[in-house]
């Protein structure tokens, strides 16, 4: 059993910056593929980055060039530093995490979920 628990989200001005952290219990960690998702209200959430145990990274098309997924296995933490961020980036952000054994899309199979943490980008 994981558990996650994100942090960092808050109210920034459109071109500001964020950094979202997740902090994962237990001392498997490095065993997963840890993954940021988002929910717009009233949208389905969508799959943002994911990051191998190894350090492989994938993001959606949208924020690429903008967000940086990285990991620390020593402190069981993921991060999301989210530069230039636009109004449509506004949501919950959820951490994900999922056994490197799965294999799949990146965006699916993830085991473990976060409770959120909410990103408001102002115009």
């Amino acid at each position: 059993q994981v558990q996650l628990v994100e942090s960092g989200g808050g109210l920034v001005q459109a071109g500001g910056s964020l950094r979202l952290s997740c902090a994962a219990s237990g001392r498997t960690f490095n065993r997963y593929r840890m993954g940021w998702f988002r929910q717009a209200p009233g949208k389905e959430r969508e799959f943002v980055a994911a990051i191998r145990s190894g350090g492989n990274t994938d993001y959606v098309d949208s924020v690429k060039g903008r967000f940086t997924i990285s990991r620390d296995n020593a402190k069981n933490t993921v991060y999301l530093q989210m530069n230039s961020l636009k109004p449509e980036d506004t949501a919950i952000y959820y951490c994900a995490a999922r056994h490197e054994w799965r294999v799949g899309p990146v965006a699916d199979g993830y085991d473990y979920w976060g409770q959120g943490t909410q990103v408001t980008v102002s115009s």
